[in-house]
């Protein structure tokens, strides 16, 4: 049968009006700063955060006197699951290897993963303090080697928030900025006159953020287009409607343009879900935020079989993929597009956000159709090399590139090859032409 909608959101052609806008405003903004430098981000910072203090980057004694003023309790929280985001991204740092093959008598080929030199890592807190985000940028940062790892988060009630700038810290950050939204990934991208600009971009943030790196992507790199956070649930009659609905609804209350989906192929649990979500909306204190995310961009969804559950998810690519069904190992196989999973009523996406280890900065928007999350190998760049050690190699494989040189009509690039004929292997090739054939067997 067709798919049913029990509920919809917004339509797609409304969601692009709203992008267009915002991509407007991103764009006359970045030329702000990329003409008026801190004058810019003191304005905006001003205007959008009324914050403007002597200067956005923290010194020691102000970092210390924030962390200072955590309880123990809250320290030893942070420093968990910090432990958790590294002990996983050092697990993934094993995985990735150095070689070095010789694949031909004489040829050496290798790589080196190479950490990127200066990481801006963007922690989201101007509604709520995004603690989470420290550990999921800057530990992973951290893991990979990166030598200078800048971090900016706006104010959160007109001044620092302490526990994120103390998991700043923790996590290995160089630099802490209090500044958020465009202005933050502008100056860091862009540099001011007393921010130097780094050579990559990563981190979660509204829909501004998230555009302001599109524009930035080419003048520095960045993990990925993480924008408002999506969230799905693929479930059958072995849960209820107050599981989904809860896991819905927690991941709708980040923002005001929060997708959150839910799959089934049972009417009733449907029905019970969207009764469940009526009632913690009259009792959830952040229900101002997540009913609006819910009215304009929840969806409900009726398949028929867990085959069109599948095929539905794969074509939405959510962030975020909560599975509880009698075949979570069946949906973890097959599935190709998403951010994360979720597998069983046992975990959820607040695990993932917050402390299993795993990282929570994802694709959004179907980028999960061609990226994956941020891991410790998006700040590494693998970077091959290649030598040839003898005079016998050299010639072997200079005859070879001079003579596909030639079939292509690079004359130029056949004399790199040609000059090493001549010399290391004695054959005498006329200028322009290239390597003769020997001993080729069809």
């Amino acid at each position: 049968m067709a798919l049913e909608y029990l509920k919809r959101g917004k339509p797609d052609a409304e969601r692009a009006k709203d992008d267009a806008k915002t991509k407007a405003v991103v764009e006359a903004t970045l030329k702000d700063i990329e003409l008026r430098g801190d004058a810019a981000v003191r304005d905006l910072s001003a205007k959008f955060d009324n914050y403007s203090p002597a200067s956005f980057k923290l010194s020691k004694t102000e970092i210390n006197d924030l962390i200072s003023s955590l309880s123990d309790r809250e320290l030893a929280d942070i420093k968990f699951a910090q432990e958790q985001v590294r002990n996983f991204a050092q697990a993934q740092r094993n995985s990735m290897l150095d070689i070095e093959v010789e694949t031909l008598p004489g040829v050496i080929l290798g790589h080196k993963n190479i950490p990127v030199q200066s990481v801006g890592c963007y922690v989201p807190g101007g509604k709520f303090p995004m603690v989470a985000s420290a550990h999921m940028s800057i530990v992973t940062a951290t893991v990979a080697g990166v030598p200078r790892i800048v971090a900016c988060t706006p104010p959160f009630n007109g001044k620092p928030n302490a526990a994120v700038i103390a998991a700043m810290h923790l996590g290995g950050a160089h630099e802490i900025h209090v500044m958020g939204g465009i202005q933050a990934v502008g100056a860091m991208a862009i540099g001011t006159e007393t921010t130097e600009p780094v050579h990559m971009l990563v981190g979660p943030g509204n829909a501004f953020v998230a555009e302001a790196k599109r524009q930035l992507f080419g003048r520095v790199g960045i993990d990925l287009f993480a924008g408002p956070t999506e969230t799905m649930v693929i479930a059958d009659d072995t849960v209820d409607g107050e599981l989904c609905a809860t896991d819905l609804l927690g991941q709708a209350e980040h923002g005001y343009n929060s997708p959150a989906v839910l799959l089934t192929n049972s009417r009733k649990l449907a029905e019970d879900t969207l009764c469940e979500i009526d009632r913690l909306l009259k009792i959830l204190p952040t229900a101002d935020t997540a009913s609006v995310s819910w009215a304009d961009y929840g969806e409900v969804i009726l398949c028929d079989t867990y085959e069109e559950m599948l095929s539905t998810a794969d074509d939405i690519a959510s962030e975020h993929v909560q599975v509880m069904t009698n075949r979570d190992d069946w949906f973890l196989e097959h599935m190709t597009c998403y951010g994360a999973l979720f597998l069983g009523a046992r975990t959820n996406v607040s695990n993932g956000d917050k402390v299993i280890g795993t990282n929570h900065t994802l694709p959004t928007k179907k980028a999960g159709r061609y990226t994956g999350g941020l891991w410790v190998g998006k700040f590494l760049k693998t970077h091959s090399y290649q030598k040839i050690m003898t005079d016998e190699a050299a010639t072997l494989v200079g005859e070879y590139g001079s003579r596909l040189c030639m079939l292509e009509g690079f004359v130029g690039h056949a004399e790199q090859c040609n000059v090493r004929v001549r010399r290391y292997g004695g054959i005498n090739i006329p200028y322009g032409e290239g390597a003769p054939h020997r001993d080729v067997k069809k």
